[in-house]
């Protein structure tokens, strides 16, 4: 069994202080030997979002999820002058890796959390062991044109007129839409999940920090064919789990996996963005049978 999950933070990158969620095996005598899984989480989300998954992984792993700098509980001081950006995630997530001493690690990605951790293989390409993307797209045929729609617009021209209705990618429908929407009973979404996420998002400066981040998107799109080349050269283990409703990263973004490896392993799973909220079991199955079949 895993020992309870403890909360814990670091400080990184000139003055970061980092979130994160951590546990091991209860019977594990140096939890630094394990094998790491890194939860990497999404917009507009947090470590919380695996709060579930994490007990049920650690039974055998290090398993270790924080919150990036704009999310969760991650503090970002004001004089650090942070910019908000992917390569900016990248380099504190690297900070945060380096400052656990974390060399290897298999790697769990949803969302924002794909883009940051494919940065980081164009990086270090040797250091992750396994990808498991649940949601977590890397394909231009992934990203569900009614949601983007808007955003591709303002990538393009970044105009008053074309910022105005991204606004509502901070508001509370919008959220909520993101948990429930393609959910098999969205009765048994727990309301915790999208109300802690819009509260965090309603802090001061949060909404422009979203913005920001979300228009720096097309600068992921701009690296789809690094990250492709790095999928066909190193043929990292790839588990593509993912909720089959999704509007935002619809299931093409999965199957396009095996173009570039051939040897990924593609699932789909009753529900949408949100996946984990409804399909915990079959996820957190599948995860445990790859990591144990490539020898994880």
């Amino acid at each position: 069994m895993a020992a309870p999950t403890q909360v814990k933070t670091v400080s990184v990158d000139d003055g970061i202080d980092v979130f994160y969620r951590e546990a091991f095996p209860a019977s594990a005598k140096d939890s630094d030997a394990l094998p790491v899984v890194l939860l990497l989480h999404g917009f507009p989300s947090s470590s919380f979002q695996y709060r579930n998954l994490i007990p049920r992984l650690a039974e055998k792993y290090r398993v270790i999820a924080p919150d990036l700098p704009g999310y969760g509980f991650t503090v970002v001081p004001e004089s650090r002058k942070y910019e908000y950006s992917f390569a900016s995630l990248t380099k504190t997530t690297a900070a945060f890796l380096d400052a656990l001493k974390i060399q290897k690690f298999a790697v769990y990605v949803f969302d924002y959390g794909a883009p940051t951790a494919f940065r980081l293989a164009l990086q270090r390409p040797d250091a992750i062991t396994a990808i498991i993307t649940q949601n977590g797209n890397a394909y231009d045929e992934g990203l569900g044109e009614a949601f983007w729609a808007g955003l591709k617009k303002a990538w393009e021209d970044p105009s008053p007129e074309n910022l105005k209705p991204l606004e509502t990618l901070v508001a509370f429908e919008t959220t909520k839409f993101q948990y429930l929407d393609g959910a098999p009973n969205p009765s048994a979404i727990p309301p915790e999940t999208y109300n802690l996420d819009y509260y965090l998002m309603t802090r001061p400066g949060n909404a422009a920090i979203q913005l920001a981040i979300a228009l720096d998107y097309k600068t992921n799109v701009a690296l789809y064919p690094e990250f492709h080349a790095y999928f066909r050269t190193r043929r990292p283990p790839t588990l593509a789990v993912w909720g089959k409703h999704d509007k935002i990263f619809v299931p093409a973004g999965a199957e396009a996996f095996k173009r570039d490896n051939p040897n990924a392993v593609v699932k789909f799973v009753d529900g949408g963005h949100f996946a984990l909220e409804s399909a915990l079991e079959d996820i957190s199955e599948e995860i445990l049978s790859f990591l144990t079949r490539v020898g994880i």
